[in-house]
């Protein structure tokens, strides 16, 4: 009942408010044509209609309404249709194409801008033998990510982007069966902690979808600076000293390819001292819930004691490998370091 309030307000608004564009679109099909009436073809955005007609009979099938329509130009003035320039360029305002890979096309109306950052969404019609059929699954992964999803015929598959600022995405995958589109695997990319970048991957094994991460470190970041790093003896790790910004200090143990096994603090805040450091002794020492660490650098030797329920484990390091000196500590004031 809303909607249909909706709809005839609007109606009224368009078409009694102000004098109607319309624009014909011929060149998607060949049995289809559509009609797309626009407030105002100057303006980047604009109230609009766009409707779906049978070229043989004439019979409307679908209409989209929207209060903000980008309808985009050729050079002679016509509505452009099927344009898809995925993540960030052009989206027409009608996709004509096999979404769901059954050898018939089926259409994507542009409904508004309601996708990420205010980007182009639609409307999912799919094709059938006698017109077309609205699909909200479908229609979900073209309003709840950024922009029109992209589709490859050859694999079968649908592809999906979101993203929130500069330092978080995610890609989606699906398939289709039983005509709906459904996941077999999500990645998201989260780089809000600088220099530690972490990938999450969601994949569909076996009707579950299984969750795996991994976390690399970007050691060549213009942030950060190393104080003091080797390799372990005994697994070949490398072990890091690293300040972020001038500010805090930071160590982490990397596997191959600076996969991180473990970095501490979890958190970057500027107040608490997670770190001691020993000028006489050469040692910086911070402890988490689990265990005390030891980081010692001396003229023969280096590595760190790790205390574990009482019992101590020595990782000597390779001298060969050392780059850097924790004396380098005494050259810097940082917010999480306490000198003794």
């Amino acid at each position: 009942m809303i909607k249909r309030i909706y709809s005839w307000l609007f109606f009224i608004f368009f078409t009694l408010g102000y004098s109607q564009q319309v624009f014909e679109v011929q060149n998607f099909s060949e049995k289809y044509y559509a009609k797309v009436s626009v407030q105002d073809s100057s303006e980047v955005f604009t109230p609009g209609v766009i409707t779906v007609y049978n070229k043989k009979t004439g019979k409307e099938l679908v209409k989209v309404e929207s209060e903000e329509l980008a309808p985009d130009f050729t050079t002679e003035g016509n509505i452009k249709a099927n344009i898809l320039q995925l993540p960030y360029g052009e989206q027409s305002l009608l996709i004509y194409d096999d979404f769901n890979f059954d050898g018939i096309s089926d259409l994507a109306l542009q409904d508004g801008q309601n996708s990420c950052y205010h980007g182009p969404s639609y409307q999912i019609y799919l094709g059938t033998k006698n017109g077309f059929i609205h699909n909200k699954k479908f229609t979900r992964l073209a309003q709840e990510y950024c922009g029109m999803f992209s589709y490859n015929k050859e694999e079968k598959k649908i592809y999906t982007m979101t993203k929130s600022g500069c330092c978080w995405h995610q890609f989606s995958e699906f398939v289709i069966e039983n005509n709906q589109p459904v996941a077999v695997k999500i990645v998201e990319e989260d780089a809000f902690k600088i220099p530690f970048y972490t990938s999450t991957i969601k994949e569909r094994k076996n009707g579950k979808m299984l969750e795996s991460s991994e976390t690399v470190m970007d050691k060549k970041d213009e942030s950060i600076k190393s104080f003091l790093s080797f390799t372990i003896n005994k697994n070949n790790k490398q072990l890091i000293l690293f300040n972020i910004n001038n500010r805090t200090l930071n160590y982490a143990i990397l596997k191959e390819n600076d996969v991180v096994e473990f970095s501490y603090p979890i958190e970057t805040i500027y107040q608490n001292p997670d770190f001691i450091y020993s000028a006489s002794e050469n040692v910086v020492s911070f402890k988490n819930k689990d265990a005390e660490y030891q980081i010692y650098d001396k003229d023969k030797e280096i590595g760190i004691l790790i205390n574990i329920d009482g019992k101590t484990y020595n990782w000597k390091g390779n001298k060969a490998t050392q780059q850097g000196s924790l004396k380098k500590l005494l050259e810097i004031n940082l917010d999480n370091v306490v000198i003794k």
